[in-house]
């Protein structure tokens, strides 16, 4: 399987020294399955005047089988249930990977209203059932980053 890392820098050997807390899946790095998300991601750093570079790696597929992995394959109740526990900083499980939908602009602004209860949690799920995730992997472990290799960039 590709999988792509958008950035303001090639990142030939992943680690999660460098990543954020209190993000959608937690702690980790992220990547995508998608190029055109990869290339979203570095418009932030282009909009700043900093490089865009698509790292783009080959993801041994013999990790879904040996690693701790959960997966949501839509945006649901258990989807927004996890995000919410992550970005709180409440998450205390122990997945190795976590693969499922981007909470990008408009199922963020679902998302914030819900975590600030102004809509409630039935209302933020029929808001999001319209919306088609795209995909984000987030490798939360050294062991599951094992798995990844890399293979180019590509500079924007």
């Amino acid at each position: 399987m590709t999988l792509y890392h958008g950035s303001y820098t090639e990142v030939t050997t992943p680690d999660l020294t460098h990543s954020r807390p209190n993000v959608d899946f937690g702690r980790g790095f992220y990547t995508t399955s998608i190029y055109e998300q990869a290339e979203k991601w570095c418009g932030r750093f282009k909009k700043k005047g900093q490089n865009g570079v698509i790292t783009v790696y080959h993801l041994d597929e013999t990790a879904f089988e040996i690693l701790k992995i959960l997966r949501f394959d839509s945006y649901s109740e258990q989807w927004l249930d996890f995000i919410l526990n992550c970005r709180s900083g409440c998450d205390t499980s122990d997945y190795d990977i976590v693969c499922g939908g981007v909470a990008n602009d408009k199922v963020f602004n679902t998302v914030e209203l819900y975590f600030d209860h102004l809509i409630d949690k039935n209302e933020a799920i029929k808001r999001l059932r319209y919306e088609k995730p795209n995909m984000q992997v987030a490798f939360r472990t050294e062991r599951a980053l094992t798995y990844l290799h890399y293979e180019r960039g590509v500079m924007l």
